[in-house]
């Protein structure tokens, strides 16, 4: 049995691995890459690895997009087969997949408009609404708990996660000849005490683990810390009469800091005219399906239902469907809460929210979940004095604030105590859905608690899967190295050097000092320009074009 890491392989997004028995070729998850413009490249499957036409089935852990966010692209690219979830997980897919089809159009329209104005053929989207709308009709539902055959001789158990409603970590035995192997994918595993979700369940045995490792590196603030800190955001732009911003994601994160509204409302914490705005279609229906879910809540949620009390609802609560709506809120004065995706910033209204907020004093920007490398709510949290939004460069004024104990992923102190169940002494640990850097810390932390053995598989790293035998790994470097997007990075650089440009006479009103150092590294620039062109020229000289 071989295994090829499609995703998520010393990167959170992307997950998709590929498993191929002799029964079957199959996935588990299929979602998308996300990041900067290499990363996402690797969506196009220009290498064609994941080769959807020979896939059996797929096996979802949960409808966040990077685990996901690809279906509609494989059923475009000829997937056949049946995909396999759990219900809350299917009616969220059902407004995700077109959302993000919408998205996938609206980008591509306007970088066709772009390209088409100096002559280039236009932008295809990476997959089409109808796309999205085929995939919707080849999910399978099953139950938590109850053992289900994809294929014969593979026997599944979808177990919840405690991630997002309807999250699932994944049991699987392959029985292959007289031997049959057990493996265990986590999925996004949750943090125990988590609003609105049971904590994760556990299991015992495996031969081998698939393991997340998205804070392996890390624990988070426990939940009544982040309520606080939450306050504290609320308090400061509140007194200062500006807004408060959250990017946020549309499915748990976002009702999860509703039900924290609730509790800080009943606390005398939230202010009754500081509005509370959810600007998010895709978040107001997935609010709906968790209230019609409810019976997916953890035991104490289910009680404050059934006694009337819905735990996502405030009365200052404003729900923003129309971009009329959306944009009145940035012409609307006075303090607010604005809840907008992408929850790194990256797409979406958020986007425009941050553009109107970010340069103020006064306001805050509160960032609740991962953010990944490449992406704007990185550059932010990591300290970024300006950054570029919907192609202005802005100062950051606002106060930011990182608030760990909202992420919906388990800590590294409770990956280990999810990891303590295990009594299998010969499972071997595969760390999946993380950073690098993070993935060693827990590796090492894992191999000393516990004496496993634990592997870092890189993306498109193939593994022979033989229980007790050799591990045997292929990897392919070349194939796996991102590609450069040359036209995006020449934009941007050229775009900076217009704004110095724009700003010639600001900084001749500059202190000489200044001036001076300003003007020693643009000739270091200019220098190294003039180096890279000498090598372009001598390169071109040397391999002509042929006619």
């Amino acid at each position: 049995m071989k295994i090829t890491f499609l995703g998520a392989a010393r990167t959170v997004t992307g997950s998709c691995y590929v498993l191929e028995c002799e029964q079957a070729r199959f996935a588990i998850d299929c979602g998308m890459h996300q990041g900067n413009r290499s990363i996402e490249g690797r969506n196009w499957d220009e290498n064609g690895m994941y080769r959807p036409e020979s896939l059996d089935f797929i096996l979802l852990t949960h409808a966040h997009i990077d685990h996901s966010g690809l279906l509609p692209r494989l059923v475009s690219q000829g997937f056949k087969g049946s995909v396999y979830t759990t219900a809350p997980t299917k009616d969220l897919l059902g407004i995700m997949l077109e959302d993000s089809a919408r998205i996938q159009e609206t980008e591509a329209q306007w970088r066709s408009t772009k390209k088409q104005r100096v002559g280039a053929p236009p932008v295809e989207p990476l997959y089409k609404v109808e796309d999205a709308q085929k995939a919707l009709q080849q999910l399978k539902t099953q139950e938590y708990n109850q053992v289900f055959e994809p294929a014969p001789g593979i026997r599944v158990i979808f177990n919840d996660a405690g991630h997002i409603l309807g999250s699932a970590f994944i049991e699987l035995w392959v029985k292959e000849g007289d031997e049959e192997t057990k493996m265990v994918f986590s999925g996004d595993l949750g943090r125990p005490n988590q609003l609105l979700v049971p904590n994760p369940q556990t299991v015992e045995t495996a031969d081998f683990l698939f393991l997340e490792s998205t804070y392996g590196a890390r624990n988070h603030k426990n939940e009544t810390q982040s309520r606080q800190e939450l306050a504290e955001a609320i308090a400061y732009s509140y007194e200062r009469g500006e807004k408060v911003i959250i990017p946020a994601f549309a499915v748990e994160r976002t009702q999860e800091l509703l039900y924290s509204f609730h509790l800080l409302h009943q606390e005398g914490l939230l202010p009754d005219d500081m509005p509370v705005y959810v600007d998010s279609p895709l978040a107001i229906k997935a609010t709906e399906i968790f209230r019609r879910h409810w019976d997916y809540y953890d035991q104490e949620t289910k009680e404050l239902v059934r006694n009337g009390k819905n735990p996502l609802e405030l009365p200052n609560l404003r729900f923003t469907l129309t971009p009329d709506e959306s944009r009145a809120i940035n012409v609307s004065q006075g303090p607010a809460i604005v809840i907008a995706g992408s929850g790194m910033a990256n797409a979406g209204r958020i986007k425009h929210h941050l553009r109107h907020n970010i340069w103020k004093p006064g306001a805050s920007i509160v960032f609740v979940g991962f953010q990944a490398e490449g992406t704007p709510g990185r550059r932010i949290v990591d300290g970024a004095k300006s950054i570029r939004i919907l192609g202005e460069e802005l100062s950051v004024k606002a106060k930011v604030f990182t608030i760990g104990g909202f992420s919906g992923h388990a800590g590294q102190t409770q990956i280990l105590d999810w990891l303590s169940h295990f009594r299998s002494p010969e499972v071997q640990v595969y760390l999946v859905h993380g950073e690098h850097s993070g993935q060693k810390v827990l590796a090492e932390l894992i191999r000393e608690k516990f004496n496993l053995t634990v592997h870092i598989p890189d993306y498109l790293d193939e593994c022979l899967l033989e229980k007790g035998g050799r591990f045997e790994l292929t990897a392919r470097p070349t194939l796996a190295a991102p590609r450069i997007d040359w036209e995006y990075l020449l934009e941007e650089t050229a775009g900076k050097l217009a704004q110095v440009q724009d700003r010639v006479e600001y900084l001749q009103r500059m202190g000489m000092t200044n001036q001076v150092e300003i003007r020693g590294s643009l000739l270091a620039i200019n220098s190294r320009f003039t180096t890279i062109l000498s090598e372009l020229m001598f390169e071109q000289k040397q391999k002509p074009t042929q006619d």
